[in-house]
């Protein structure tokens, strides 16, 4: 049992679906002196303090920044909303916000934030990039206009009509070790200078998730693996995906990486993995990511 969710996970919020259909409740709780937002910004998130401790920054709905509010729940009792500011070329300057906070990306601010906060900004930014992103039906392409406070999209098309749902896209990522002290890592040419992670890939149609971590490991490093054991899992709003974890025991061991999905490929000791200074030649996931924290907890399982 983990004794803590993921970054990211875990956000401490009263989704309050049931209220997404009741229009009447949506318009007191955006009126609500308690309402607060959290702004989006070509998805970026609105945060204040120092650079290396920075806080989201939730704003008045009082403050009337133009947009349409997309309800998140009810955190600590009082209504949550998300607004998409993208139309504005300069937000900062916005006379609501001026001077309250910067637009960063979270991939980098997240990891330095409360979790909870954290949680909350992930959550918005990912129903914010869906909205901005299914303006059109995808059935026949009419205009599709936000319902249930902004978690569906309708057709305007009455011949249609199709609902559109928030998609998450499911991957798996999987630390893959020999069964002593000996993982795994991958580096694709995308990532920052350095860094090395486990492998990952998306779950493919009519696949459980164990297929997909087989299927994925022999397709990225042509290894053959058994005993594959869920993890954990994390929301990863970079787009919509959801990171489920596992691990994974190699039964052979020469390594075939595929050009196309990496650059390189190798098993790592753990004493080097524990050992090592992170720097442009060598360096782990990056700390919010579930792969970092499989990474962890494998290498303190030898010491």
């Amino acid at each position: 049992m983990l004794d803590r969710p993921n970054i990211y996970a875990g956000v401490p919020l009263d989704r309050a679906a049931l209220r997404r259909k009741d229009k009447d409740w949506l318009a007191e709780a955006w009126a609500s002196p308690a309402a607060r937002v959290i702004p989006v910004w070509r998805t970026r998130s609105f945060v204040g303090g120092p650079a290396e401790s920075p806080c989201a920054v939730f704003t008045p709905a009082s403050l009337g920044v133009e947009g349409d509010p997309i309800f998140l729940g009810l955190w600590s009792g009082a209504p949550l909303f998300a607004l998409d500011l993208s139309t504005h070329e300069t937000p900062e300057e916005h006379p609501a916000l001026a001077g309250l906070g910067r637009f960063e990306d979270l991939r980098v601010a997240g990891p330095l934030m409360e979790a909870g906060e954290a949680g909350l900004c992930a959550y918005a930014r990912g129903i914010v990039w869906w909205n901005a992103r299914h303006r059109f039906c995808g059935v026949c392409g009419s205009p599709a206009e936000s319902a249930e406070a902004g978690h569906v999209r309708v057709c305007t098309n009455p011949d249609c009509a199709t609902h559109h749902f928030p998609r998450t896209d499911p991957a798996v990522i999987m630390l893959v070790h020999d069964g002593g002290g000996r993982m795994v890592l991958g580096r694709n040419s995308r990532f920052p200078p350095g860094m090395h992670s486990v492998l990952a890939g998306f779950v493919e149609p009519g696949e459980s998730l164990e297929d997909a971590v087989a299927r994925e490991v022999q397709e990225e490093v042509g290894l053959t693996v058994t005993d594959i054991r869920y993890h954990s899992s994390q929301p990863w709003p970079f787009p919509s995906s959801l990171m489920l974890g596992f691990s994974a025991r190699a039964v052979d061991f020469d390594i075939r990486a595929d050009q196309d999905e990496l650059e390189t490929a190798r098993w790592f000791d753990r004493a080097f993995l524990r050992d090592h200074t992170p720097g442009d030649d060598f360096r782990l996931a990056r700390r919010d990511s579930i792969a970092r924290r499989m990474i962890d907890e494998w290498i303190a399982a030898g010491d």
